[in-house]
């Protein structure tokens, strides 16, 4: 098992080699714009998972996707060229759901300040289901001067 600190440089590594392969262009008309987010190897170095966005349409998404899988031996080919490592990681293109989950957060969000400012008129009408103050005082003596 290889070291925590070199599996993440060598991700580093491999995120900055693929984008800027991608960034110089490839053949495939099938390739949407597409943003490398992350990349995470194994701890052996022999497998790297690389996620990535794709600005557009669903089925610019599966373009991509198409694309990205068919060029994956180029790409690892290229990452194999660029890297000190003995051995060359398996590449997997993963869509990242970043953007959906963003937009599902913002959606939750909005939701949460409507019913906040719906509980806030109703608390600014509200009135007092019985006396403003229930709870029991002490009897106060009036002195007596007899």
């Amino acid at each position: 098992m290889a070291d925590p600190a070199r599996a993440r440089k060598l991700a580093d590594r491999i995120k900055v080699i693929i984008a800027k392969r991608l960034e110089r262009g490839m053949r495939d008309p099938r390739l949407g714009f597409v943003t490398i987010t992350d990349v995470q190897v194994t701890g052996d170095l022999q497998h790297a998972s690389v996620f990535y966005t794709v600005y557009g349409t669903d089925e610019e998404r599966t373009d991509t996707a198409a694309a990205l899988t068919a060029a994956t031996g180029m790409l690892r080919t290229e990452v194999g060229k660029n890297i000190t490592a003995r051995l060359t990681p398996t590449l997997e293109f993963i869509p990242d759901a970043i953007p959906e989950n963003a937009a599902h957060i913002e959606d939750l969000l909005r939701e949460a300040r409507e019913r906040d400012t719906e509980v806030a008129g109703l608390a600014a009408s509200a009135q007092y289901a019985g006396d403003e103050d229930p709870y029991v005082k002490p009897r106060e003596f009036e002195d007596d001067e007899d």
